[in-house]
């Protein structure tokens, strides 16, 4: 039964834009990271990434990572700019240990600009956290 099966909350485990120069390229892109502030490892960890506003609504993306070390972080996608005008949810499901978690991040509409940086410590980079 659905009432039966208890996901427990999220902690530690955060989601970024960040602005950083890109050395290939010589440019400077917005990059999504998945930040692991847990003192353990989570593993099987799935992404689903989705733009949408009441109008439009972009492809799903996906990505899966086996391992991301305790107090780590790792790129997970390049994000265009002109996905900034729309919401951007990224849906993150991963095991610590035998348990299954799973949380949902959002990016508002337009909250995603060079004026709303802030350093990250873990990255040492700056970027836009998600809600």
């Amino acid at each position: 039964m659905k009432k039966d099966i208890q996901i427990p909350e999220v902690i530690g485990v955060e989601m970024a834009v960040v602005y950083e120069y890109n050395d290939i390229y010589k440019t400077d892109d917005w990059n999504v990271y998945l930040i692991n502030n847990k003192n353990v490892a989570i593993e099987m960890i799935v992404i689903v990434s989705q733009g949408f506003s009441e109008t439009k609504t972009t492809s799903l993306l996906r990505k899966k990572l086996a391992v991301l070390p305790a107090n780590s972080f790792a790129k997970i996608e390049f994000i265009q700019p002109e996905l900034f005008k729309l919401n951007n949810r990224f849906q993150v499901t991963f095991f610590e240990g035998n348990t299954l978690y799973e949380k949902t991040f959002i990016f508002k509409e337009n909250t995603i600009k060079e004026d709303a940086l802030r350093p990250i410590s873990e990255i040492k980079k700056r970027g836009v956290l998600a809600d």
